[in-house]
């Protein structure tokens, strides 16, 4: 028996010495690649499906769009110039000298007739029904497309952001989720696993692969294993890394748009008083000064107040713990109300959670949560199977938004009001486009309790240069850094 144990016991140690053999020849060994540790991994690389920030962002890197944005949000060209013929009548002329598509077909007018009729045409994605306003998409010529409106839409060019496909794998129904062929700066290699990306301008070759749990992150950047983190730690290991040597941290402000989500079909929360209840229920103040990394601040509308259709007035909801419970008792509820809340298991989300469920007792509500994985938590969130929930709207840069959201004909799959939020005055507001009033309504109305823009930073190993930190958090710096 003994001999047996010392035998099991010396297999036991040849296996730790050829693991850390391993390990020394892993650490050794030169790599070539970029290695980017995200906290969530993307869920569908088909711009025309993709609604997770993940997909949104990479996609952003694979697909070049019509259409772009200044630093005030303003739309830009991207792929093509862009002439009003009539109030309902839109030409838009592609660039000369553009990318061709990354297997190797120039990308021409027919590319974008194909993407957008495709759009129109599916019955399940959640952008559809944006363009619903669209009566024609025509082919001038191999440049020139002709977009027909059924009613006039001062901001049209504004929402042609969706990235163009090559319009012969669109009629093959090709599979541009998993494998996607686009014109972006960067071409997809493979996905197993991890992702990997190519850069078409170098053919720098980059790893983005998941890594739920920050602490590990933390160490993978520490250790070399990876090279760059953004977004998605607390600030005491933000405030960590800071100390590191070996490690850069840059910090900046943010504008993605943080809210606890609404099910405005259940009996308790479609009356008003509990919404305002709620929204007095959270002290968002202690939250950002002791959870939030820097350069976060108080949110009042999904738009920042510096988009140049932001609500500056906007005041947030002070923390009220006694208003919450008097607001309660107006709406005749018997204290504690009981309320369940999703979140994904994301350890930050979960701290948030815990943080509020906390706050919201001292009001009155005793709050149950559900931290679920993050393809069950989103696939509940769609379906609108929740009371309570908390998500981020990342990269949002026109005020169509607030329709796609509140709006009573958007609720999933033509849109993202989840909550199936519904009111007239809103509507007749966002037909008009008067931002600023429907801001006022949503802000008054609470179909979405506002949170917070939290801050941006990016932490990344000595040895790279030149990543630029954007205020919603898009991965375009990968664009631009460089290993020394």
């Amino acid at each position: 028996m003994q001999q047996a144990c010392l035998r099991i016991c010396y297999q036991r140690l040849v296996c730790c010495l050829i693991v850390l053999c391993l390990a020394a020849c892993a650490k050794t060994e030169p790599r070539t690649d970029i290695r980017f540790a995200i906290a969530q991994a993307p869920l569908n690389l088909d711009p025309r499906y993709a609604t997770d920030a993940a997909s949104e962002r990479i996609n952003r890197l694979l697909y070049h769009s019509l259409v772009d944005f200044d630093a005030q949000s303003k739309p830009i060209p991207s792929l093509a110039t862009w002439v009003q013929l009539s109030p309902t009548q839109y030409r838009f002329t592609l660039k000369p000298a553009i990318a061709s598509f990354h297997n190797g077909t120039p990308v021409q007018a027919n590319d974008v007739v194909a993407t957008y009729q495709s759009l129109l045409s599916l019955k399940d994605s959640p952008h559809t029904a944006e363009f619903n306003n669209i009566n024609k998409i025509q082919m001038v010529d191999n440049n020139t497309v002709d977009f027909t409106l059924t009613v006039k839409d001062a901001d049209f060019p504004a929402r042609l952001i969706m990235g163009i496909l090559p319009a012969s794998l669109v009629v093959q129904k090709h599979d541009f989720a998993h494998q996607p062929i686009g014109n972006g700066e960067f071409k997809f290699v493979s996905w197993q696993g991890v992702l990997k990306l190519a850069r078409v301008s170098d053919g720098q070759l980059f790893t983005l692969a998941e890594v739920k749990d920050p602490t590990v992150r933390i160490l993978k950047l520490e250790r070399g294993e990876a090279d760059l983190l953004a977004g998605d730690l607390p600030p005491e290991l933000v405030s960590y890394l800071k100390q590191k040597q070996d490690i850069r941290v840059v910090k900046s402000v943010g504008a993605n748009f943080s809210y606890l989500g609404l099910n405005l079909q259940d009996a308790q929360l479609k009356n008003p008083l509990v919404r305002q209840a709620i929204a007095h229920s959270i002290d968002r103040k202690a939250i950002i000064r002791q959870v939030l990394v820097g350069g976060s601040r108080e949110a009042g509308a999904i738009l920042p107040p510096e988009h140049w259709a932001g609500n500056p007035q906007l005041k947030s909801y002070d923390y009220n713990p006694a208003l919450s419970r008097q607001l309660l008792q107006q709406a005749g509820l018997n204290l504690p109300l009981v309320l369940t809340y999703k979140t994904s298991t994301n350890a930050q989300s979960v701290r948030l959670a815990t943080i509020m469920q906390a706050q919201m007792a001292e009001a009155g509500i005793q709050l149950h949560i559900r931290s679920l994985d993050w393809g069950t938590f989103f696939e509940d969130v769609k379906q609108g199977h929740f009371q309570l929930y908390s998500m981020n709207w990342v990269g949002i840069k026109t005020p169509e938004i607030y329709a796609k959201v509140f709006g009573t004909n958007f609720t999933p799959p033509n849109g993202f009001n989840r909550g199936r939020y519904s009111d007239a005055t809103l509507d007749a507001l966002l037909a008009k486009g008067d931002w600023q009033a429907a801001t006022r309504r949503i802000h008054q109305q609470l179909p979405y309790i506002p949170l917070w823009y939290e801050g941006q930073f990016s932490a990344m190993r000595q040895d790279l240069t030149g990543y630029q930190i954007k205020a919603d958090g898009n991965w375009d710096g990968l664009i631009s850094i460089r290993r020394q």
